[in-house]
């Protein structure tokens, strides 16, 4: 490690907020295939069995959703997951079956834009193939 340098933590996480944080974690345990990991009325968080990252989901009972694609005076999206797949019909499919909801708006025919439950948009898409070397 580089001399002051901070020694890594044990985990990274990205939190969303929702009125429904359960519900919200339920949703994506199912479209990533994670386990929930803590679970209460106001803060749940859902990881994969064996990483160090985590999302997590809090209470905020006065959510807002982002609009997409957003303009001048909308809600603007702050961030939102990149999550790749290799069969990209089967995971929007699974997605909306969740209750997520594909937006018209698609900028890259390789991706689709979907809408959680509570709004936050996220991005399925097919990584292009290896190069062979």
């Amino acid at each position: 490690m580089l001399p002051g340098r901070r020694p890594p933590h044990d985990s990274l996480g990205t939190v969303l907020g929702a009125r429904d944080p359960r519900g919200l974690a339920r949703f994506y345990a199912e479209v990533l295939g994670w386990q929930i990991h803590t679970d209460d009325e106001e803060w749940v968080t859902i990881a994969p069995p064996s990483a160090h990252v985590y999302l997590g989901f809090q209470l905020e009972p006065d959510h807002v959703a982002p609009v997409w694609p957003a303009g001048p005076e909308d809600q603007q999206m702050q961030m939102h997951l990149d999550i790749e797949v290799t069969d990209l019909d089967s995971a929007v499919a699974a997605a909306e079956r969740l209750g997520g909801v594909v937006q018209e708006h698609q900028p890259q025919a390789e991706s689709r834009i979907i809408t959680d439950p509570a709004g936050h948009p996220f991005c399925l898409y097919v990584a292009p193939p290896a190069e062979e070397v």
